[in-house]
């Protein structure tokens, strides 16, 4: 919808007499306090956010793809010289593609081509620059003169301006994709609340719902919905039937899984019908049959890729009935935005875990091992498993437990279950392979001998002192080259151990933190590369991050420098 006091014609210049006018769809939403000047073409379902100015009076034409947002305070402008040249093959001064995330006062200056399923973080700039497909570029980095080929990642603060950085620059990961998808789902329910909002028959009657005891509280977001041409069903909210348009459009499948109250707390979902919708309504139709079937449970949709990856999971349904208004979590990690609440299936003090019947329901695994399989799993590695016995643990003479053939975490975690069953009072250990590069990228160990998972990074205290169940440091030694000793006051043997394998492998080292409230949304934040050659160092720099961001989350990050990739995210300190 757009307001006619914001959008102008281009001024009559030297260059342009041609006083060409904006042309926005009808479904877009264009905020009042935003300004669109001259050649500029919106496509369905955009939504432009307030204090937004897109303004071709210079460089002329724009081009702002389908579901894609502006958010506040964006600025597009062009140079009058210089083009690029669009999907269609004609030439634009800027081309931002489909569903793409331009964020909070980020400049965009042509000439300038970003592609679809993009995403440009805060105050970024990107000028005389070709951004491709998937790229993300995070807080506060600027992309001049180059060409970011499809699938990079630009890290917060990075200056990008010669081809050598943009061709070297890491992939972008799964976690930071769906981040990116869960922005523009975000954009999409906002861009149906405003069109709601300036339409008087819609807000009325959200208004007269909430005198009548805030009852159906959704129906007046459905009818935005409905405006827009798309359908809405009478028990989903409207962020529902957006993920669910979104999905689609995508080209996941869609899933979903319900559970009881008593089997929620271990994880035990169970499948719904599957749902072989093409379109929205046929999906809506299913997923209100779901969850009819299944009133008083909880019920949670999710998206599934061609590489049959779970996608956008988020409940939708909970045991009082009430359908869930909240958005679904940026990664996929954990299996559910509530994924480290009290009632988790995940708690950190039993650690339960049960697979629906292909696991053994022992709870031996802890959250963070399942986190790390569910990781290595999506990028594509194998999981294997090693034991060996207190005697031939200094020897380092470990054996390998049966062969993990299987992609399916729930499969993984039951064959790592049932080796640290078989070797109860011996060291297990996980392991990550990269299959192409025929290299281990990962070895962690899961079980010491007094049968107790190791809690690695699981615990609550801030010190990460070497945990009770490791053992003396009699029988736990480091090599005669390391000059550091396990028994440092802030770091486990664990993360001494992952920072030895790491260095020893050739990998870059480098940490991430993130607060308590963006650790949902996965928002972590560079604490910065750590150049450091020894494993001493490194320990050194990273007990400096902890010190630095007390009461937040704290990563370690593995970086294949060749590969241009991460090997490792562990988290070291909790708040």
């Amino acid at each position: 919808m757009a307001v006619r006091s914001t959008v102008e014609a281009a001024p009559p210049t030297p260059w342009s007499r041609n006083l060409a006018e904006p042309n926005i769809d009808a479904t877009a939403f264009v905020h009042a306090f935003s300004n669109i000047i001259g050649d500029v073409e919106i496509g369905a379902n955009v939504i432009i956010a307030p204090g937004t100015s897109i303004r071709a009076d210079e460089g002329t034409p724009f081009y702002i793809g389908e579901n894609t947002n502006l958010q506040d305070g964006v600025v597009v402008h062009g140079l009058e010289q210089g083009r690029v040249i669009g999907d269609n093959t004609k030439e634009y001064s800027v081309w931002i593609g489909k569903d793409t995330c331009i964020t909070h006062m980020a400049l965009i200056h042509g000439p300038c081509y970003v592609g679809n399923n993009c995403f440009i973080g805060f105050r970024s700039t990107v000028f005389n620059a070709r951004v491709g497909d998937g790229c993300i570029v995070m807080m506060h980095a600027l992309v001049q003169d180059v060409e970011i080929p499809p699938g990079k990642f630009v890290p917060s603060g990075a200056i990008i301006t010669s081809q050598q950085q943009a061709d070297r620059l890491p992939d972008v990961q799964s976690s930071d994709q769906e981040f990116a998808h869960h922005v523009v789902s975000i954009n999409q329910a906002l861009r149906a609340g405003y069109l709601c909002a300036a339409d008087n028959k819609c807000i009325a009657s959200i208004r007269n719902e909430v005198s009548d005891s805030h009852q159906n509280q959704n129906n007046g977001f459905s009818f935005a919905f409905e405006r827009a041409n798309e359908v809405s069903g009478n028990r989903l909210g409207a962020e529902t039937v957006e993920q669910l348009r979104y999905l689609l459009e995508q080209g996941f499948k869609i899933g979903t899984e319900h559970v009881d109250q008593r089997r929620f707390r271990t994880g035990s979902w169970t499948s719904c019908q599957p749902i072989e919708a093409r379109s929205l309504g046929d999906a809506i139709a299913a997923l209100e049959s779901c969850l009819v079937e299944h009133s008083g449970e909880y019920v949670r949709l999710f998206g599934i890729d061609k590489g049959r990856r779970r996608v956008l999971e988020t409940i939708i349904q909970r045991p009082d009935g009430l359908v869930e208004a909240s958005v679904p979590k940026a990664g996929f990690k954990a299996p559910t935005s509530n994924s480290y609440s009290n009632t988790s299936s995940y708690s950190s003090n039993t650690s339960s875990y049960s697979s629906n019947g292909n696991g053994n329901g022992s709870g031996r695994i802890n959250s963070e091992t399942i986190e790390q399989i569910r990781s290595l799993l999506a990028s594509g590695y194998r999981i294997g498993t090693e034991h060996v016995d207190e005697r031939r643990f200094r020897t380092g003479s470990w054996q390998s437990c049966q062969p993990i053939e299987s992609t399916s975490a729930n499969e993984v975690i039951s064959a790592l279950e049932d080796c640290m069953v078989n070797h109860q009072g011996e060291y297990v250990r996980l392991i990550g392979i990269d299959t192409k590069a025929k290299r281990r990228i990962l070895e962690t160990i899961i079980q010491r001998p007094n049968g107790q998972v190791a809690p690695s990074t699981n615990g609550t205290s801030k010190s990460f002192a070497a945990t009770p169940s490791a053992p003396p440091s009699s029988s736990y030694s480091y090599p005669s080259n390391s000059s550091y000793s396990s028994t440092n006051a802030r770091l486990s043997s664990e993360v001494m151990d992952q920072l030895r394998q790491l260095i020893t492998s050739g990998y870059k080292i480098s940490a991430e933190h993130v607060d308590q409230r963006r650790f949902r949304t996965g928002s972590w934040q560079s604490c910065g590369q750590i150049q450091a050659k020894s494993e001493r160092d490194a320990a050194t720099a990273l007990e400096g991050f902890l010190s630095e961001y007390p009461g937040e989350y704290v990563r370690l990050i593995g970086i294949d420098p060749v590969a241009k990739r991460r090997v490792l995210e562990l988290i070291i300190q909790r708040p």
